[in-house]
């Protein structure tokens, strides 16, 4: 069975890279190996993305100690926290370690459970380290707890600040066959703040399989989360994106802001300033 939808499909085409895609296809499985499990049991944080009983698109940050998240079987995780999204909703689920540059996905359905919820697994996959920067993690903040939320509909000059010297963010995307939530990374500034309720971005080249693109061909809300790594802070949106196609093959990202979500301290994880990846092009590219 192809595990990419038409969207993806479609994308790949115009890329001109349905055949590197289609080696990698074999890489997406159901099946949770036992190396993918070893690596989740060590993540101190989770993010998952998902549309609300309203619809709109969410990406959210889940934190906890390491074994909050663990597989339980070998199409199933289990999560210790609460369930950002309503029951028998389909999620998508990134995993990734800046102390080590390693990222893993795993899409499904979610369901409330007594530990908090679980997901069991369509799709589990790796992704090269591109654009991800390095991080150490420091001693967790546990002492102040999360702050207040502050909600609008469009970027306050300090959130555009936010944004601008952000070097990673997250988008959850969905699509008729499921969720997903992928990693954006580059220089501080690869995000660009085009008005304060509009931002857009280079999409680089990666891995091929466009799952990100391909679900916004065939429905275009999404949500994005940014981290203020030193402090704790979230910042998450959602609206809605579209893709446009310049000369030479440049995609670009293209997202509307409907609603924001500020949270001080939401996670209680430190992490040291960055080591840029390698991989990531000058902003003038």
């Amino acid at each position: 069975m192809d595990p990419y939808n038409q969207g993806s499909l479609a994308v790949q085409e115009r890329a001109g890279v349905r055949h590197i895609a289609a080696h990698i296809a074999p890489s997406i499985t159901p099946g949770i190996r036992p190396i993918a499990a070893a690596f989740l049991e060590l993540q101190p944080m989770l993010v998952l993305g998902a549309a609300d009983a309203e619809g709109q698109v969410w990406s959210t940050l889940l934190t906890g100690a390491p074994g909050f998240v663990r597989a339980t079987g070998p199409h199933t995780i289990s999560v210790a926290a609460p369930l950002p999204a309503p029951d028998g909703a389909p999620v998508g689920t990134i995993a990734l370690d800046p102390r080590t540059r390693r990222r893993m996905r795993l899409n499904g359905i979610a369901r409330p459970s007594a530990r908090g919820f679980t997901v069991e697994a369509e799709q589990v996959f790796s992704n090269c380290p591109k654009y991800l920067q390095k991080r150490e993690l420091y001693a967790p903040e546990t002492a102040t707890p999360p702050g207040a939320p502050h909600n609008g509909t469009a970027l306050t000059p300090d959130q555009e600040r936010f944004v601008h010297a952000a070097d990673t963010f997250f988008i959850a995307t969905v699509a008729p066959d499921g969720a997903d939530a992928s990693h954006r990374g580059g220089n501080p500034g690869f995000v660009r703040v085009d008005s304060p309720s509009e931002l857009s971005w280079r999409d680089y080249p990666g891995n091929a399989m466009f799952l990100t693109l391909g679900n916004l061909e065939a429905d275009g809300r999404a949500g994005l989360l940014f981290l203020d790594w030193h402090t704790g802070t979230t910042l998450q949106l959602t609206g809605r994106a579209h893709t446009t196609y310049g000369p030479g093959g440049v995609r670009t990202a293209r997202f509307r802001i409907e609603r924001t979500v500020e949270t001080p301290t939401a996670s209680p994880l430190r992490w040291s300033r960055p080591e840029f990846s390698p991989a990531n092009p000058p902003l003038d590219s």
